[in-house]
């Protein structure tokens, strides 16, 4: 075991039992649709575990408002019921439970089979997307509302945080609603997902008749859940600050640049934090051996145990790794036309992920054809992700667009050094290895401008270069594990947020 000191606090309960507690506790509405470990399709299932807890330690009253999936179900300790609605969606009745989630309040909501979806909450084994999706969101919504006049459960939130699309009709019914009401809060996790639904569905939503209109939910023709958080919330957040800039310009709107341009005001950029407590190279018991900044030498029994487990030959150089989905957002195309070069000069490849037929097929024939150089694994295993960060030496991110990312603040916790895009979170979190930078011990990583083959090429070969540079290497690696990129100070952004809009909800 390792001796190190340990550059952050990993409990949020010594966090908690040490925060100063405001003297009338904030109380949040906290809505969204997955929550780590129990649902997880993406990163947003990670900040809805971390988040909420980070709000805890700082005196928010902070609940989670969730569909009832099975998933979650199954997960939730002390559930009862405490509400029974009628909603104005048909004959759905909806039954609120009460409980908790590793240990975060948390209500469900019952709506006969709406929300018995078995695996994917948002498509079918298909990959198509659930037909009914624009009614269990928009129930999710309007559930959300109706606690802004206190009937349920005796208790009435500040704030109304909603989170993406699945939620962003939350702040329109909201604004229906007469007299005072909540805040509200929209936070944009990806842009490019907006929840379009044909114009036939507006009917069916209980809300205003003026609400279908360029100033509200209509965009093209169509009813846009997205469109309905950006024009109706009382602020707007993103997960990183340069992501907040980039979705007002054309080239990264998604269509939306010019309401996000008219609203800039009520606009920032909240960077999401790393969990540290689930990912931190000295406490991981997934890994082969623990190391940390101070005493890496655990790292190398990662890296020979990864090799050993994807079949890799032993090898004097680095081994890069991607863990992602497989989408043209992601880049994983331009990993796929990089590969030859980097193998060439030394350099090994595990990959982790599912998506696109095409490009998962692109794989399987780069694992077949550079066996012993290449691992591939497809589908998502959490605890593979761990042991593949741990024995890896970079991990590649070349997105094309990325709202925070994760990946490559795991990377930096792991002294896995990130290779990226110059974009979003990306930008925001990894600093290149110039020369400056290496000189001053600030270098965490490599960064390429312009989302090309040959961006990614160059930096790869700038990786290879420090990798031939042992002590530098190590330096890098030093300093990319001394970042702190946890949650308290996202926690304490959102938590004066929400106090800057108490007044709106009194």
């Amino acid at each position: 075991m390792p001796q190190c000191v340990l550059p952050w606090l990993t409990s949020w309960s010594i966090q908690r039992a040490l925060a100063k507690r405001l003297p009338d506790p904030l109380r949040v509405l906290y809505v969204s649709t997955e929550l780590y470990p129990a649902l997880k399709t993406g990163g947003l299932a990670d900040v809805n575990a971390a988040l909420p807890k980070a709000l805890l330690g700082l005196g928010v009253d902070i609940r989670l408002l969730l569909p009832a999936y099975p998933a979650l179900l199954q997960a939730a300790a002390g559930l009862r019921p405490v509400a029974q609605l009628r909603s104005p969606f048909g004959d759905i009745e909806v039954r609120l439970l009460y409980g908790q989630i590793d240990s975060v309040p948390v209500y469900l909501i019952e709506a006969g089979n709406l929300y018995q979806r078995p695996d994917n909450p948002y498509v079918d084994g298909e990959g198509r997307d659930w037909p009914d999706n624009y009614l269990q969101f928009a129930l999710l919504s309007w559930t959300a509302a109706s606690f802004a006049d206190g009937a349920i459960d005796d208790w009435r939130p500040d704030i109304v945080h909603g989170h993406d699309w699945h939620a962003g009709l939350a702040p329109a019914y909201l604004a229906a609603r007469a007299g005072a009401r909540p805040g509200s809060v929209f936070t944009v996790h990806n842009l490019a997902f907006q929840g379009a639904f044909p114009a036939t569905i507006f009917n069916k939503l209980a809300l205003p008749a003026g609400f279908f209109s360029m100033d509200g939910l209509e965009f093209y023709g169509n009813v846009n859940y997205m469109k309905s958080g950006l024009h109706f919330a009382d602020r707007i957040t993103t997960v990183s600050p340069m992501y907040s800039l980039e979705i007002q310009t054309p080239e990264q709107g998604f269509g939306m640049d010019g309401v996000l341009r008219a609203r800039a005001g009520a606009v920032c950029g909240i960077l999401n934090g790393v969990d540290y407590d689930l990912w931190n190279p000295q406490s991981d018991t997934t890994i082969a051996a623990r190391y940390c900044a101070q005493d890496a030498a655990g790292k190398g029994e990662c890296k020979h145990a990864l090799r050993a487990e994807f079949g890799l030959a032993s090898s004097g150089g680095p081994v890069f790794c991607v863990i992602s989905r497989l989408t043209a957002q992601k880049g994983v195309d331009l990993v796929l036309d990089a590969l030859p070069a980097l193998l060439r000069r030394g350099g090994q490849m595990v990959l982790l992920g599912s998506g696109e037929p095409a490009l998962e097929a692109q794989l399987r024939v780069a694992a077949a054809r550079f066996r012993g150089a290449v691992g591939v694994r497809l589908g998502y295993d959490e605890r593979l992700a761990h042991r593949i960060l741990a024995g890896s030496d970079v991990i590649v991110v070349p997105s094309r667009f990325e709202p925070c990312g994760l990946t490559q603040l795991y990377g930096l916790a792991y002294g896995t050094l990130p290779l990226v895009h110059h974009v979003g979170g990306l930008a925001d979190t990894v600093r290149d290895t110039t020369k400056e930078r290496l000189a001053a011990g600030t270098a965490t990583g490599f960064t390429f401008e312009g989302a090309t083959l040959g961006g990614l090429r160059e930096a790869a070969a700038r990786a290879f270069a420090l990798w031939s540079k042992p002590v530098l290497w190590e330096q890098v690696r030093r300093t990319a594990m001394s970042q702190q990129f946890g949650w308290a100070a996202p926690a304490r952004h959102y938590r004066d947020l929400y106090q800057d809009l108490r007044p709106v909800a009194q």
